[in-house]
């Protein structure tokens, strides 16, 4: 039998929409990883398949990294909560990512940049690296800073080293009034 009107199947599918008890929820706990974060990345994921994504955050899961998928508007409300995030403002369109470095600061920016060198998807739209703001640009930059490990293993190796040159000095000076004091030995027995 003919139909007078058209199907609307498009038009009949429910959208589903957050209440503000949801909202507030995605709310306190991107607030609560902005506040704990070292390193905050924000990339726009857009033309991943799901085999990439789910390789993605298993990256960052190896790591101790989260990585946080929201509306723009409350990332936007849960920045403005912590403050000090204007300048991420501007970089919150489309669809937005984030992933937060707790222990490391720089070791999303290395994940990030290996994974975008491999499928180049996700592209970095903008870092916060121990409160201070990078353009996306900068991705490679980031990635190329030590990590914390590697600082304080420098910083040891510094301060072992005139530890370990006092002692060998002294050993040196030792050595040389052995081999004085053999010297004279043996003028004496000749």
């Amino acid at each position: 039998m003919w139909c007078a009107r058209p199907l609307q199947r498009a038009s009949r599918r429910k959208k589903y929409t957050m209440n503000k008890d949801e909202k507030q929820v995605i709310i306190d706990r991107v607030t609560e990883k902005v506040r704990r974060a070292k390193g905050m990345y924000f990339a726009d994921f857009t033309g991943m398949t799901v085999e990439q994504m789910t390789e993605f955050r298993r990256e960052l899961r190896k790591s101790n990294v989260d990585f946080k998928v929201a509306k723009n508007t409350l990332i936007k409300r849960s920045l403005q909560e912590v403050g000090g995030y204007d300048k991420a403002y501007d970089s919150l369109v489309g669809a937005t990512g984030i992933a937060f470095g707790y222990d490391d600061p720089v070791e999303p920016a290395r994940i990030l940049s290996k994974f975008i060198e491999k499928n180049e998807k996700p592209t970095l739209k903008m870092a916060f690296v121990e409160g201070v703001a990078y353009d996306g640009k900068n991705l490679k930059a980031i990635a190329a800073l030590p990590s914390r490990k590697d600082i304080i293993a420098a910083i040891l190796g510094s301060l072992q080293a005139p530890a370990s040159g006092i002692v060998g000095s002294i050993n040196a000076v030792m050595r040389d009034v052995a081999s004085l004091v053999e010297e004279v030995a043996k003028k004496r027995a000749a």
